[in-house]
């Protein structure tokens, strides 16, 4: 296994989550695809662990906490670590250290680059993004919102802990109308998989359905709107855990298009 820095040779793989035989990653659009190249003149770091064959089999992103979901400053924040988990494609990768040498070789370049410190998210149960499993590795928690934990590590004695962007209040139902708010940020093609589902279920729905976009891409954005990526559907959460199927969305949507001409 080699960590290398990503190039054109894997950019399609690396825009996947290294997923490129899943059909379902193909509907989530190009969000991520113009995130990255936003992103990538902002400072985005790409770093891939690829085998004995040249595959890749784990990623990491990170880049300036400015750009990122989090407040700070003079720190990188680590948006994904992800290592190849699922029976398809290359197989299962993990729990052979891969993550590990993914998070140490960007904490070795966060650090060349002149940055205090790293932050990384991650969630209290036991899933992808695991918090523990940075504190395992020197990181300590400094902020949460929900199941969503700030952990971060930092390089020097004079780094200032970040913290998460202020929650915003939630849209506001629209009368006589289903209201469905999404907010697209693009670096995640699981969010980008709710927006474009939700988006096609309003568009099949007609009139009786308002969507409204908003662009995250900015933190800015992230800070005005305390929003990054979510689909709300007449105020409440549509998405509370893996991405619903089309079909879920759909009927959820359809339920609710039903109660207004009763």
């Amino acid at each position: 296994m080699d960590i290398v820095e990503l190039t054109a040779q894997h950019e399609d793989s690396y825009l996947m989550c290294l997923e490129d035989w899943s059909s379902e990653m193909r509907e989530a659009g190009d969000h991520k695809a113009r995130w990255y190249r936003t992103m990538r003149e902002r400072g985005l770091r790409v770093r891939l662990a690829v085998d004995d064959d040249g595959r890749p089999i784990g990623m990491i992103q990170y880049l300036p906490i400015e750009h990122s979901l989090a407040v700070g400053a003079d720190l990188y924040m680590i948006m994904c670590i992800w290592v190849h988990g699922h029976k398809q494609g290359v197989g299962n990768r993990q729990g052979k250290g891969v993550g590990r040498a993914l998070l140490e070789a960007a904490e070795a370049d966060a650090w060349e680059l002149g940055a205090k410190g790293i932050a990384a998210w991650g969630v209290v149960f036991p899933t992808w993004m695991r918090s523990r499993w940075f504190k395992k590795r020197g990181y300590r928690q400094v902020d949460r919102v929900g199941m969503r934990v700030l952990m971060w590590k930092p390089f020097t004695e004079h780094a200032a802990p970040p913290r998460w962007i202020e929650p915003g209040p939630r849209p506001l139902p629209i009368e006589g109308k289903v209201s469905v708010t999404a907010y697209i940020n693009g670096w995640c093609p699981a969010n980008n998989l709710v927006y474009e589902r939700a988006k096609k279920a309003a568009e099949v729905l007609g009139a009786d359905v308002v969507f409204e976009s908003v662009d995250t891409t900015d933190q800015s954005a992230m800070i005005r709107c305390g929003q990054s990526d979510c689909v709300f559907l007449d105020g409440k959460t549509l998405q509370k855990g893996p991405p619903p199927s089309y079909d879920r969305i759909y009927k959820l949507m359809a339920r609710r298009v039903g109660k207004l001409h009763r």
